[in-house]
């Protein structure tokens, strides 16, 4: 039988569509992948030149022209390292631990806008999925710190899990006044509210949720000074005391590719994304031919350097008061700010 009279054009046609549209995605796989990953590199690098001149030193400086390949020669250190592994460790989740948390990582990303063109996977609940896969990534956190049959690595895994537990309730709270805002868990849509919107971002209406936010992502990244689960003073390490080499890689990139996401989650939700206020466009409108792309990581640089900032400036908090200011602090606050933002779009609705 002749293949032409069985493939009719119509169906090539069709091949030919699905066959671009999986070569853009992959495409855009590889580039976020690719520029995710340097970021990764070059955040270590900025946050130690940061804190350095916070403390009035000079950071790296060796590894050529004022330390700008730094990042290179940790790496290649890192997988040259042997990679030590404990007698009584259990040996298979020891080995899968640090690739669930880089993956649940990494596989968020794919939902993160970064302009109004370009993502990867622009689904409906973009922001439930995040919170989904935050919490997949904390079993690799736990599963690593029980694997090792380390007392340290143990404590720094609960630790984690109870951090979880407090903070993302709260996280997931403070950011329900913007999906009452909004109207929509598509992040894309979230950005394209706040355009629309009289205050030309949430950070304004939703201040009290956006304070909420950021210090539960501080929390839920592990940060200085929410980082008890790898606490130096008191469990070595925490939940990666007994891991080397490429495997402790993992987990420093995994690591930063969170607060990376925190900080694109933060832009898009209370930052409005790839867009500037009206008011801002309407003083300076020359800005409106920059790129989103370049606003949302200006955006996202200036989230960094919020990180570096606390981290040079605010001590570690006892792992109690810790406790304490998620549980008797934020959730109740960001639940006031829920029934605040309902209570306002009522008043507003009899109004108008």
């Amino acid at each position: 039988m002749n293949m032409a009279n069985v493939i009719s054009p119509t169906t090539v046609d069709a091949l030919i569509k699905f066959g671009i549209d999986v070569a853009i995605i992959l495409l855009k796989i590889v580039i976020v992948l690719a520029v995710g990953l340097l970021h990764v590199a070059y955040a270590t690098y900025f946050e130690r030149k940061v804190i350095g001149h916070m403390q009035v030193r000079l950071g790296p400086m060796r590894v050529g022209p004022h330390g700008l390949l730094q990042p290179f020669a940790d790496g290649i250190k890192l997988f040259f390292k042997e990679d030590i592994i404990p007698a009584q460790a259990d040996k298979v989740v020891f080995y899968i631990a640090p690739i669930i948390f880089m993956a649940a990582a990494m596989v968020n990303l794919s939902v993160i806008p970064f302009d109004a063109n370009f993502v990867i996977a622009d689904i409906n609940v973009g922001l439930l999925f995040i919170f989904a896969m935050a919490g997949v990534g904390v079993y690799g956190i736990f599963i690593s710190g029980w694997a090792s049959n380390s007392k340290y690595a143990f404590m720094g895994g609960l630790r984690s899990s109870a951090q979880v537990i407090s903070y993302e309730i709260a996280m997931g709270l403070s950011l329900v006044g913007v999906m009452m805002m909004a109207g929509s868990l598509n992040l894309s849509d979230i950005i394209r509210a706040q355009g629309e919107s009289i205050f030309g971002m949430y950070a304004i209406p939703q201040f009290i949720g956006f304070i909420v936010f950021v210090i539960a992502a501080v929390a839920e990244t592990n940060r200085t000074p929410f980082d008890l689960p790898e606490a130096e003073s008191e469990l070595v390490a925490g939940y990666f005391t007994e891991y080397s080499s490429f495997r402790f890689a993992l987990f420093f990139l995994g690591e930063y590719i969170a607060m990376i996401l925190m900080a694109s989650l933060c832009t898009i939700c209370f930052l409005g994304g790839w867009t500037l206020p009206w008011y801002v466009l309407k003083i300076f409108p020359f800005l409106s031919y920059v790129p989103g792309v370049v606003w949302f990581v200006l955006k996202v640089y200036a989230f960094f350097f919020f990180y570096y900032w606390i981290r040079a400036t605010v001590p570690r908090y006892r792992y109690d008061q810790f406790m304490a200011i998620g549980w008797k602090i934020l959730i109740p606050v960001a639940i006031g700010n829920i029934l605040l933002t309902g209570l306002v779009k009522i008043i507003l609705k009899e109004v108008l």
